[in-house]
């Protein structure tokens, strides 16, 4: 329950300043950020409120912010209906919540068929806005919301206006001066003197927060929870400037940006208060001032109203649980034959399928689940750009640099003439670009251009079965592109060294004889796809696997390197070959890189290989056509062909469904999950108990790709269940902004974050069930306890209530719950 009313009070000894600056600081401490599109990953939108149970976050967004965190109760009723929830489930969840005594199985199902009934807090925009013509005028908070969200996009601009604004003076500053010069901001809402009020606008942000919240009156306790609201009306903008401080604080540096975005939405309601008559003002002061005033009872209240919505959301969850146990119970033995192939996958869900299959088809091979980056930590750089981009998750900073470099050929070492042409070739797209945008150039750009063009546009209405393009490739000549790899830069034989012995242990692969280790990268292949960095590898910020696997590999098969291996006591056999390969998530086609470099000894083991995987992404793809709307039945030529040219198709708004419907992470052998089908809803990544017996791997395990995963569940469970807040919308309607920062849904309202309704819904149901993130992990109580007693965050995910946390013991599995196992 929330915290008495004495702990919301301030010390007295703080002065007005100090108050304001620990109110503000706290609100912007909610909002977590939001990443741009050309490196997109997924995040748990209420990150930044995990120190709480779950269900008094439900809470405070329901009364700060109008915003839903449980599944819906319409779509719990209809699976209730559908026989997909049983009265045990309830009754579990009742039990597991201690709720036996103030909720019985017949309060939830009567609670289905009504409404919350929880009303959010007014905020002074909302209660000045009352004049009789409103109905014909936009309101006064889409106005305002409107006004900001345009301010911010030519603010942060940098890759798409060829026109850009002064900044230096900072957010707020920008923002007041282009306010007092919009003389169409004043008719939009209806106040055709509004440019008097903005005489008493502050010059500075502190300015502004402090002299709002002064007329405000609001208690102490209630100003960093009404500061919180304003920021969730502009959500999408707060994500960004959270990402913002995000980058810097990686960086040992602070931004402001969040709090200049917070003032401006304060200083609004002060601006509207200026412009209304004053006789109006007074009553709506002791009207906003009483409401605030009870914001603890009302957070208290909200949450036992929210209780049943816990049961029903535990009692789907629990449903899943028990099926997915009875699956894990029975798996099939591992073969006892020796790998000749070993390949190594990102633990993402999407390779669940393709890695049973490629087992089902050959008891040759051998599958691995990894973290997609594969353990190295670097940010890549393309040859003769400036094009800098993390290569790992978005909770690190990049430590080593990447970038490419040319294999040496006889009488041309040298890349210069190739970084010219580069540079040429981008210069000349550029320009070629900038021709579409400058005023008047269109129709002389369709006479200069004239039928050329047509290619272009049979393109769209004839989609090709062309590959997936490789971007970093981009602008560079033919003749070099498939000699032009990814190298570390700078690193000395002894880290080189280090960093490949620290991957091969958490990989499992410290002894290995497999003639070749595939690491296999995964990406994905759309066209006209705004948010296609968000089907690529989460673990790679949101771009494909390819640099990682190719680094990789280069470092395992550098002979110095393999030399000090072992010598480090690495029994890797000296004809084992690491290969880097990428498997295209859309069409489950494999690409395989540097394939000139592979000896000849390893071609005909490879050879099978690539066959076997043709039979099992066949295979996949069958699997996968039903949620696709195709016919498994057909050829599998045409199977490959329809993928292909719905992955090249600009019209398609569902190439794949990404990682949609994800609710269990399995941390364990393979042995425990080879043959179960999993139906793609599991990340699977590999891990042995008695390999580690100090727990530094499982640790690392916990602190790191299991918070990937809770993101990546929580985007699409909140995208899911409230896509107003927290989800992208319409795709159809997508306009980008500012290049790669964000997304527009239409030409206005706040900056859209999460996911589009095309990547969670087919058009007849929703494709993803909203299941907080089943964690299952084979290793001893007390090591799994260790982690969560030294590691805030994942003992605050786990004892609040954001995800499940499960291990195998001798007779099943076990549950995590409140400081015991059940």
């Amino acid at each position: 329950m929330n915290a008495p009313l004495s702990s919301y009070k301030l010390a007295p000894a703080q002065s007005w300043r100090e108050q304001v600056e620990s109110a503000c600081a706290q609100a912007c401490s909610m909002i977590a950020p939001a990443w741009p599109l050309d490196r997109a990953i997924a995040v748990n939108p209420h990150w930044q409120r995990i120190a709480m149970p779950v269900r008094e976050v439900a809470a405070r967004m329901a009364v700060l912010g109008d915003t839903a965190v449980f599944a819906p109760r319409a779509d719990i009723l209809k699976l209730w209906q559908q026989g997909r929830l049983q009265a045990e489930h309830v009754q579990q969840a009742l039990e597991r919540l201690a709720l036996t005594d103030s909720l019985s199985l017949r309060d939830c199902m009567v609670a289905l068929e009504q409404e919350a009934g929880i009303e959010p807090l007014p905020l002074l925009i909302d209660l000045l806005d009352c004049a009789p013509d409103r109905q014909r005028r936009l309101s006064w908070r889409d106005a305002v919301t409107h006004q900001m969200s345009q301010t911010c996009a030519a603010y942060f601009d940098e890759n798409q206006a060829d026109w850009q604004p002064e900044r230096s003076a900072g957010l707020y500053q920008f923002w007041r001066e282009n306010l007092i010069e919009d003389l169409g901001i004043a008719a939009l809402m209806g106040l055709p003197e509004l440019h008097k009020s903005l005489k008493a606008l502050p010059l500075t942000r502190e300015d502004a927060e402090r002299w709002v919240l002064k007329r405000l009156g609001l208690p102490a306790y209630a100003r960093a929870d009404y500061l919180e609201a304003l920021l969730l009306t502009v959500n999408g903008w707060a994500s960004w400037c959270a990402y913002l401080g995000w980058q810097a604080q990686l960086e040992g540096a602070e931004d402001g940006h969040l709090r200049d975005l917070l003032a401006i939405r304060l200083a609004w309601g002060a601006i509207l208060l200026e412009a209304s008559e004053q006789a109006q003002t007074a009553p709506l002061f002791e009207q906003l001032q009483q409401a605030w005033t009870g914001v603890p009872d009302r957070l208290e209240q909200a949450q036992h109203a929210l209780a049943v919505d816990e049961v029903w959301q535990l009692a789907l969850e629990l449903s899943y649980q028990d099926s997915l146990c009875q699956r894990l119970a029975y798996p099939a033995a591992l073969s006892p034959e020796k790998p000749r192939v070993q390949a190594a996958f990102c633990i993402d869900v999407r390779s669940e399928p393709i890695r049973r299959a490629l087992e089902s088809v050959s008891p040759a091979i051998q599958t691995l689940g990894f973290a997609g980056f594969f353990g190295l930590p670097i940010a890549y750089t393309p040859i003769a750009t400036e094009a800098r981009r993390p290569q790992l998750p978005g909770l690190l900073a990049p430590l080593i640099e990447v970038t490419e470099q040319l294999a040496p050929r006889e009488n041309d070492g040298d890349q210069l003439p190739v970084q010219a042409a580069r540079q040429q070739r981008l210069q000349a797209i550029d320009q070629e670009h900038r021709l579409h945008r400058w005023p008047g150039a269109a129709f002389s750009f369709v006479e200069a251009v004239g039928l050329g063009y047509l290619a272009t546009h049979w393109r769209w209405l004839r989609p090709s079965t062309e590959t997936r393009t490789r971007d970093h490739l981009h602008g560079l000549p033919k003749s070099v592109q498939q000699t032009c790899r990814p190298q570390l830069q700078a690193v000395p034989l002894k880290e080189r060294t280090n960093l490949a012995k620290q991957v091969l242990n958490a990989m499992g692969l410290s002894t290995t004889s497999a003639e070749i280790v595939v690491l296999v990268g995964h990406g994905s292949q759309s066209r006209n796809n705004a948010q296609a960095a968000a089907l690529e590898c989460g673990a790679c910020c949101g771009q494909s696997g390819e640099v990682n696997s190719r680094t990789l590999a280069q470092l395992l098969n550098d002979p110095e390197v393999r030399e000090q291996l072992v010598n480090e006591g690495l029994r890797i056999d000296s004809k084992t070959y690491f290969a880097a390969a990428l498997h295209n998530t859309t069409t489950d086609e494999l690409e395989l890189f540097d394939a000139d470099l592979m000896p000849e000894h390893t071609q005909p083991t490879w050879c099978s290989f690539a066959k076997d995987w043709d039979m099992a992404s066949d295979q996949v793809r069958r699997e996968r056509a039903p949620s696709l709307g195709l016919d498994p039945r057909r050829s599998a030529r045409d199977m490959l062909e329809t993928l292909k040219r719905r992955a090249n198709d600009g019209a398609q708004t569902r190439p794949e469904w990404g990682l949609a419907n994800n609710a269990a992470f399995i941390i364990a052998p393979r042995a425990r999950t080879r043959g179960v089908v999993l139906e793609g809803r599991s990340f699977l990544h590999d891990y042995s108990a008695k390999a580690d017996p100090d727990g530094l791997l499982l640790e690392q395990l916990m602190t790191a790709p299991m918070l990937v995963t809770h993101w990546i569940n929580w985007q699409y469970h909140a995208s899911r269940v409230a896509p107003k807040r927290f989800g992208s919308g319409n795709k159809l309607l997508h306009n980008v902004v500012g290049g790669n920062l964000g997304l527009f849904e239409g030409n206005g309202g706040d900056l859209r974050i999460g996911l589009a309704r095309q990547s969670l819904h087919n058009g007849d149901d929703w494709v993803h069930e909203p299941l907080r993130l089943s964690v299952f992990i084979d290793a001893p109580r007390a090591q799994i306890e260790r982690v969560l007693q030294s590691h805030k965050t994942v003992g605050d995910l786990v004892e609040n209530g954001w995800l499940h946390l499960m291990r195998f013991n001798e007779t099943g599995v076990e549950a995590y719950q409140q400081g015991g196992w059940r």
